[in-house]
Parts: structure tokens; C-alpha cells; sequence
């Protein structure tokens, strides 16, 4: 049985048989083109065809068809990952080190990651301080919204109210909140909405204030569009998420095979994929949210990879100047995943602003 995206191709090579007609009706009566111009527009037609069902034959054998949470497990659920229940989902997360931590440290995720992203900054910290990572709705091995929640609603109010439900269920009244990404805009719409639950707010390349991205990596194009979102969801090259990989990073030659699969495997985790087009066409920054950024009252450390080509770093400086007494820290040749590139480099002032002392 041919693949959706072999079908859609079809249907569109279809339609372009009666286009090539038209198109042969007004060669023929062109100045000149009177004899030949039957005879090329068939050619062109034929090669026209030729190529969109080489293209479906391609999109055929990229075809990843959803991969259901139970055959994920074994390979990114290792210990200490831990589920629980909350409104009715399922929530993949790692909380680890002391629980007599008064203000654990909270890590929420970019869009079509997962909390792996954050395994150099856990590995380092969990001795000292308790740190909980959280695969958020529509990524990871949570999957998408389901239960108590709105269904198809992945902005980033709806994801605050989530994780806010995830704190209550693990008894953290207070917490330092760190986000990349879309995380980062989840964890200052906390800050604002609930500041009593907000100790400290670190933003590494976080969503905010409305910007102009200097390069968007493709499989995020295509997510966002309507149409081919719908492609995506059953068509998802590999080659595609190791691009959008390359072009996040500040130094390409890091993205490891390892790292590539891990987002391939977990973006094809039933539903992610419809989620993440989702997500990204719910939220849009807004001058509205540029003019909330005031309202931070939390100490605010604001992270940055200088190579940002999605998130420039401008946007890091409007931060700086909306929150006040942020403090603004760039690595100038990293890129849009600085924690996740280099984690060593990248923990020092995070270590400096929750009083932890250098290793």
C-alpha cells in the first residue's frame, strides 16, 4: 500500500497533468512554437513527472511511521528515569539528588528535545543539589497532552500550568527554574505568573521578546507549516534532524551519531511530531510577552551561545535590559544548546549564581 506521502505526491502529479495541458495549449499558440511546442511540452511534462515520483520514492523509503513509548523505554528510560502520573498522564522525568534540598533545580527543555539535554548539567550538580528533569508534553517519552489537559494546546501558559502540576506532585514548593528554548519561555511565564514558586530564573537561549532568526533549521520549517506538517509526521528523514542538529551547534563537528539518534528515536515517539508543529505555531513571541519581561522580579542569569543562529544573541541583551538586575553571560562560539555542547564551560556561572562553590 503506497505511504501518505507517496499519496499526497500522487494527487499533486495528478493535478499537474491538467496543468501540463494548459500549458501545452498556450505553447502551441506562441509566436514560433507552432510545430514544436506540443513535443517539448509533453517532455517537460514526462520529466516533471518523472521527478515528482522519484521524489514520492524518496519520501516513500523516508517514511518513520510513529514509534509507540513501549519500544523507546529500553534505551532512554535507563535508571534514574522514574514515571509518574500527573492529570492523567504519563510523565517521564529524573529527579535525583537530596531531597532535603529547599530549592531544587528545575531544567525544562527546548521544543523537540527531551531531558538528555540536560544530562552534563545533572551529572554535575546531583552531588550537591536535587535536580529534577522533566520531558515535557508533546516531547520525549511524555508524548503529547492527554488526560486533564487540553488536548492540541501546547502553549507555553498551558506547559507553565503543567509543570506546575509536576512540582505539586513532587513536593517542591520553591525551585530555581532553568530553561532552554521554549523551556526558557515556560520557566519566566512561571516566574511572572507564580513568583512566590520562583526562587531564581536561568534562561539559556530562551524564547521572549520577538526576534528575527538568522537561520531555521529545516525540520522546523517543516513542522510549521501546515501542509507539510502533516508530511512530517509520517516522513522524517534522518539526515534531516542530523542538519538541524549541525546548524544549532557552534562547533558541527560535535553532533555525534549517539546525539542524532536520540532526537531521531524520541521526535518519533507516537505524536510528537503533530505536537511539535503545533507547538511551534502556537508560539509566536509577541510584543505582549516582551513587555511581561518586566515583570521578573526573580534573580535572573541569562545564558547564551554567541553562534545562536535561531535565537541571536540580540535577543539575549533585550533580556538583559527587560529584567532588571539580570546578569548576561555569552559564550561566544557556542551555539543555540550551550549547556548540552559544553557543559563543563557552561556550568561555572551557573554554579556562581546558586552559591555553589567552584570545582
Amino acid at each position: 500500500m503506497p505511504s501518505v506521502a507517496a499519496r499526497l505526491w500522487w494527487r499533486f502529479l495528478q493535478s499537474g497533468r491538467v496543468i501540463g495541458r494548459g500549458a501545452r495549449f498556450v505553447c502551441c499558440h506562441g509566436r514560433g512554437a507552432r510545430a514544436g511546442g506540443p513535443v517539448l511540452s509533453a517532455w517537460l511534462l514526462r520529466a516533471a513527472g518523472v521527478l515528482l515520483m522519484l521524489t514520492a520514492l524518496a519520501l516513500a523509503l523516508s517514511r518513520a511511521p510513529d514509534r509507540p513509548v513501549e519500544g523507546l523505554v529500553a534505551r532512554w528510560a535507563q535508571p534514574p528515569s522514574d514515571f509518574i502520573e500527573v492529570g492523567g498522564m504519563a510523565v517521564h522525568l529524573r529527579d535525583e539528588g537530596p531531597r532535603d534540598d529547599p530549592e531544587p533545580l528545575v531544567l525544562l527543555h527546548g521544543a523537540g528535545s527531551s531531558l538528555h539535554t540536560w544530562e552534563g548539567w545533572a551529572r554535575a550538580l546531583r552531588g550537591q543539589r536535587r535536580v529534577l528533569r522533566i520531558d515535557l508534553p508533546g516531547a520525549g517519552l511524555t508524548g503529547p497532552f492527554g488526560g486533564a489537559y487540553p488536548a492540541d494546546d501546547y502553549r507555553a501558559e498551558t506547559v507553565a500550568r503543567f509543570v506546575l502540576d509536576v512540582l505539586d506532585a513532587r513536593g517542591i514548593d520553591r525551585a530555581v527554574l532553568v530553561g532552554n528554548s521554549f523551556g526558557g519561555s515556560v520557566a519566566w511565564r512561571i516566574a511572572v505568573a507564580e513568583p512566590a514558586r520562583v526562587s531564581r530564573l536561568v534562561l539559556v537561549d530562551a524564547m521572549g521578546p520577538p526576534f528575527e532568526p538568522e537561520a531555521v533549521p529545516l525540520g522546523f520549517v517543516v513542522a510549521r507549516l501546515p501542509v507539510l506538517s502533516r508530511i512530517g509526521e509520517h516522513v522524517m528523514p534522518r539526515a534531516l534532524v542530523a542538519q538541524g542538529l549541525v546548524q544549532l551547534y557552534g562547533h558541527p563537528e560535535r553532533v555525534t551519531t549517539e546525539l542524532v539518534d536520540r532526537h531521531f528515536e524520541l521526535l518519533s515517539r507516537e505524536g510528537n511530531r503533530r505536537a511539535l508543529g503545533l507547538l511551534l505555531r502556537q508560539n509566536a513571541p509577541s510584543a505582549d510577552d516582551a513587555a511581561r519581561l518586566a515583570r521578573v522580579r526573580q534573580p535572573t542569569l541569562v545564558l547564551w551561545g554567541g553562534r545562536d543562529r535561531l535565537i541571536p544573541p540580540s535577543v539575549a541583551r533585550d533580556f538583559e535590559r527587560r529584567i532588571a538586575g539580570s546578569q548576561l553571560v555569552v559564550f561566544d562560539d557556542l551555539g543555540h544548546l550551550p549547556h548540552e555542547e559544553d557543559p563543563q564551560r557552561t556550568l561555572p556561572p551557573l554554579r556562581a549564581f546558586i552559591g555553589l562553590p567552584p570545582t
